[in-house]
C-alpha cells in the first residue's frame, strides 16, 4: 500500500453490505484514532479520513475495508515526522503584484492591529499557505473540497481538509471559497503569533495553483460574473488592498495542499510530500528544484 486509498477513489458509491452494530463501532473508533494521528502530524491521511467520517452513522464494508488500508498505509509509513526547519524560506520566485486600488471600493482599508501587543522578540517568522480545492470531489452531493497548509518559515504547522458547505459548478467557486478560508486561517493565526509576541517578516503569503483566482482577486479592475461568490471573492482582495497578505500563482504540480484536497497517487505527490514528513538525514540537503523552485522547500 503506497497511498491511504486509490489515486480518485470514491467511497460514496460504494455498494457493499452495511455493517452491523458490532463493526459499526468499530469503524467509528477507527476514525476517531485516524483523526487523532492527524492532529498529531500525519496530515498526508485528511483528505481520506475526513471522507469516511462522512459515513460513521451507517458504514458499508467497503469503508471498513478503506479505513483498514488507511492503518496499513500508515504502517508502511510509519517514519514520518515533522522537522523543525527556522531558518527563513527563499521566496523570491513568487510574484507579487502592488497595484493601485485607489480607485476601488478598498482605496481605504487599513489593516487594523491590536492595542496591547507585547513587544516582538526572537527569531522573525514568514507565514506561508498552501491553498487549494478539489470540485466536485463528493459525486453525490457535488460537494467540493478545500486543503491548506500553513507553514511558519519552513515548518508545516496548521492543515485543514474539509467539504465545502455549498456545491460550486466550477472550479473558479471551489478556488475562491478555498482561498476565502484560506485568509481567514492566516488572519487567526497573524493573530496568534502577535500575541505570543513573535515578529513576523514582512506580510503573510498565499499562494494557489489557479491562476484565474489569483489574478482577478490581485487586479484593482478585476470583475465577478458569479454573484453568490461576492462575498468570499471582496473578502480575499481586501485583505490584499489592505496588504494583509500577498497572493502568488504556483505550479499545480508542486502545490502541497493538494495532499489535503485529493484522494492522490503516490507517485504525484512523493516529491512535494517526501521534504516535509519523510526526510532523513540533513534537511539541508532537501533539493525541491527538480520540477520548479517556486517552493518554501
Amino acid at each position: 500500500v503506497s497511498s491511504p486509498l486509490e489515486s480518485n477513489d470514491h467511497p460514496e458509491l460504494d455498494t457493499s453490505d452495511f455493517l452491523d452494530e458490532k463493526y459499526i463501532r468499530i469503524y467509528q473508533s477507527m476514525i476517531g484514532s485516524a483523526q487523532w494521528l492527524i492532529s498529531l502530524g500525519r496530515f498526508d491521511i485528511s483528505v481520506h479520513v475526513m471522507t469516511l467520517s462522512s459515513f460513521r452513522a451507517q458504514p458499508r464494508q467497503g469503508h471498513l475495508d478503506r479505513i483498514k488500508r488507511i492503518y496499513g498505509y500508515v504502517c508502511k509509513m510509519k517514519h514520518a515526522a515533522i522537522r523543525y526547519r527556522t531558518e527563513m524560506p527563499d521566496v523570491t520566485d513568487f510574484t507579487f503584484v502592488e497595484l493601485d486600488w485607489n480607485d476601488t471600493p478598498f482605496k481605504d482599508v487599513r489593516e487594523e492591529y491590536p492595542t496591547n501587543l507585547p513587544v516582538a522578540r526572537g527569531k522573525p517568522v514568514l507565514m506561508t499557505t498552501y491553498v487549494d480545492a478539489n470540485l466536485g470531489h463528493d459525486v453525490l452531493s457535488g460537494k467540493s473540497v478545500t486543503g491548506i497548509l500553513h507553514f511558519f518559515n519552513k515548518t508545516p504547522i496548521d492543515w485543514f481538509s474539509k467539504k465545502q458547505g455549498t456545491v460550486e459548478t466550477a472550479t473558479f467557486g471551489s478556488e475562491n471559497n478555498a482561498a476565502r478560508a484560506a485568509t481567514e486561517q492566516i488572519t487567526a493565526n497573524k493573530q496568534t503569533l502577535m500575541h505570543m509576541g513573535v515578529p513576523i517578516q514582512d506580510n503573510p503569503i498565499l499562494v494557489g495553483d489557479n491562476d484565474a483566482v489569483v489574478k482577478s482577486d490581485t487586479q484593482p479592475k478585476g470583475k465577478l460574473h458569479k454573484r453568490h461568490l461576492m462575498l468570499s471573492y471582496n473578502f480575499v482582495r481586501e485583505a490584499i488592498a489592505a496588504r494583509k497578505l500577498r497572493f502568488s500563482h504556483i505550479n499545480g504540480e508542486i502545490n502541497m495542499s493538494d495532499v489535503l484536497s485529493k484522494h492522490w497517487a503516490y507517485q504525484a505527490v512523493w516529491d512535494v510530500l517526501r521534504p516535509v514528513l519523510f526526510w532523513r538525514g540533513d534537511t539541508m540537503k532537501i533539493d525541491m528544484k527538480k520540477k520548479s523552485t517556486k517552493s518554501t522547500k
